[in-house]
């Protein structure tokens, strides 16, 4: 079976998240335990006292160690992907899966990338809204009519009927009044610290094009689709420099899905945890068999989910 691996992104991270596989299987516990950083990942990840799990700069490591330590699990038990993509921070989990990176390369390189981020957000009034049931182009034209209040873009394309948009507070206001206007269902304003994945990102770029420097890339094992292209690179195209991209561009993930089923997968397996990519892939595929892996009892069961999905589809 051709499996497509899609890797979860900020916003689905909790406390608790991989505390029984890391009970259950070594070679996750392997993963976390070669983190380096410099807090708790475990006490973050597993109990999360503090409440500071969802602040770009621990969120990013503990998603990153949660995905590279399942991947590592699947990997033990033949289940790996043909084609992998993530979602915005699970670009670096599809990554390490194609063997760009180790585990813990990529765990370090995640942790530099959300202290970035944070900076790059550190005293700017910004904000981020999910627009739905509004097609690019109407959305698009809001933008523009909004520019006059400062930034904002299309940060993700996410699936048919849900978009975001990001930038400085004002501007995204008023962006987001005119898509109303325009017939948008409805604006939610997301709970996130900064305009990810916007030009306000530029300084995060800037900084990981420079710390990337020290860091050794080798080439994808299998392919990888990319957030900024939607699609897989050429070969004159650095990994680096997307990804440098990527922090401040918008994220085309509707086009990532539709890029993956064209490349004849049979079934796409979410990384989770959480289930929100599971629900664009049902939304721009139709018919696409496709699951979500988090808990032991996910990877137990994996298997047979993936047989019955597929007699599903036959």
């Amino acid at each position: 079976m051709k499996l497509g691996f899609l890797y979860a992104g900020q916003g689905s991270q909790h406390a608790g998240m991989g505390a029984d596989l890391y009970e259950q299987y070594p070679a996750f516990r392997a993963v976390i335990d070669s983190a380096e950083v410099d807090f708790d990942l475990k006490k973050v990840s597993f109990e999360d006292p503090d409440g500071i799990i969802n602040q770009t700069r621990y969120t990013q490591p503990c998603m990153v160690a949660f995905a590279a330590g399942l991947t590592a699990v699947l990997r033990e038990k033949g289940i790996v992907p043909a084609v992998a993509a993530g979602l915005s921070l699970g670009e670096y989990s599809a990554l390490h899966a194609a063997g760009v990176f180790d585990a813990a390369t990529a765990i370090r390189l995640v942790a530099f990338r959300g202290r970035a981020m944070e900076e790059a957000a550190a005293g700017r009034e910004s904000a981020m809204m999910a627009v739905l049931n509004l097609d690019r182009a109407p959305l698009q034209a809001c933008c523009d009519a909004a520019a006059d209040l400062g930034c904002v873009v299309i940060a993700n394309y996410n699936c048919p009927g849900q978009l975001v948009i990001g930038g400085e507070k004002a501007a995204v206001e008023k962006a987001a009044a005119l898509a109303k206007e325009k017939g948008a269902r409805r604006c939610l304003p997301l709970k996130v610290s900064g305009p990810f994945h916007t030009p306000l990102m530029a300084p995060a770029g800037d900084a990981l094009r420079e710390y990337f420097q020290g860091v050794e890339f080798a080439e994808p094992q299998i392919p990888v689709i990319f957030n900024c292209l939607g699609d897989v690179k050429d070969d004159s195209t650095a990994i680096q420099d997307l990804l440098v991209k990527q922090v401040q561009s918008s994220v085309f993930m509707e086009d990532s899905i539709r890029k993956m089923a064209d490349m004849g997968v049979d079934a796409i397996v979410e990384i989770g945890p959480g289930k929100a990519l599971s629900g664009f892939v049902k939304k721009t595929v139709p018919g696409m068999p496709v699951c979500a892996v988090e808990t032991v009892a996910d990877v137990e069961d994996l298997p047979q989910t993936l047989e019955e999905l597929m007699k599903e589809k036959a």
